[in-house]
C-alpha cells in the first residue's frame, strides 16, 4: 500500500474514458467504482455475488452486507452505496444474464461461474491503472481515493474507519493523503 496513490478526479475521468473504449467496459467500471465510490477492498469486490447486491425483487440495494468470514481479519462491515453507485449497479444487472443467486457479480474471460480471485483482480486492476497512464495505481488506489475524498470533505476518521471496516483510526489515517488544497482550505477554516 505504500506506494498506492490517492487519484485526483482527472484521472478517475482518464481511468474511465480509458475504460470506456475496452473490451468489458461495464465490468471494469463498476469494479473500480466499488473501490473509488464505496471503498471496498479488491477482496471484497472479487468475492461479490449477485445475491449480494440485489433485492428479492430485482432491485438495487443501498447497502451491502458482508459477513465476518467473507472480510479481512474477520470483522463483518455493511457496505453503503451512494446513488451514482447504485445505478451503475443497476445498469450493469441489467446488462447480463444471471442464473442463480450465488453466480459471481464479477466473472472472468473464463465464464459466467468463474469469479476473479483476490490476486486476479489486483493484476488486472494494476494493468488498467498502467496501459492508462497512471503512475502509482494500484488496488488500494480506489480504496485510498475514497478515504482521502471524504477525508478532504471533513468527514471524521471515526466514520472512515467505520466505513473502511477499520478496528483501529491509526490505520484509517494511513490511507489518507493530505495536499496542498486540503492545507488551503483548512486555513480559511480559522
Amino acid at each position: 500500500m505504500a506506494t498506492a496513490k490517492s487519484l485526483t478526479p482527472v484521472e478517475i475521468e482518464k481511468l474511465f474514458n480509458y475504460i470506456e473504449q475496452r473490451k468489458n467496459a461495464k465490468r471494469n467500471k463498476l469494479m473500480l467504482l466499488f473501490t473509488i465510490a464505496a471503498g471496498l477492498r479488491v477482496s471484497e469486490v472479487a468475492d461479490l455475488k449477485i445475491q449480494d447486491v440485489r433485492n428479492a425483487d430485482g432491485s438495487v440495494k443501498s447497502e451491502i452486507y458482508l459477513a465476518a468470514h467473507r472480510v479481512k481479519h474477520n470483522h463483518a462491515r455493511t457496505i453503503y452505496l451512494n446513488t451514482r453507485l447504485q445505478a451503475e449497479l443497476a445498469d450493469y444487472i441489467n446488462s447480463k444474464v444471471w442464473l442463480y443467486e450465488t453466480q459471481p457479480l464479477f466473472s472472468t474471460q473464463f465464464g459466467l461461474r468463474h469469479a476473479f480471485s483476490a490476486n486476479t483482480l489486483t493484476q488486472h486492476f494494476h494493468y488498467i491503472y498502467k496501459r492508462c497512464g497512471i503512475s502509482h495505481g494500484s488496488s488500494h488506489s480506489g480504496r485510498k481515493t475514497f478515504l482521502t475524498s471524504l477525508a478532504s470533505q471533513g468527514i471524521s476518521v471515526f466514520v472512515l474507519a467505520g466505513l473502511a471496516g477499520h478496528k483501529s483510526i491509526a490505520t484509517t489515517q494511513k490511507y489518507i493523503t493530505v495536499n496542498d488544497d486540503m492545507k488551503r482550505r483548512a486555513v480559511e477554516l480559522v
